[in-house]
């Protein structure tokens, strides 16, 4: 199934959003983010990266396969 650039960007841009704010939220119960970035240690800032990108590529993911599995075939 082919999809459209629309789709491509969309689960792009919502795998992004949803990866960026659960990424934080588990930084932050995880007691590894803090309200100022200036005040963190250069560990807990490169954790909190690499967190973000791992949810981020997670949601991505996740919506991709679910358009490829669930999409509504193209004429």
């Amino acid at each position: 199934m082919a999809a459209s650039l629309f789709e491509i960007l969309n689960i792009t841009a919502l795998g992004i959003l949803a990866g960026t704010g659960t990424g934080l939220i588990i930084g932050f119960l995880a007691r590894k983010q803090t309200r100022d970035w200036a005040s963190m240690e250069r560990q807990d800032i490169l954790f909190n990266l690499a967190l973000v990108a791992v949810c981020s590529a997670g949601f991505i993911a996740a919506m991709a396969w679910y358009l490829y599995v669930y999409g509504a075939p193209q004429p």
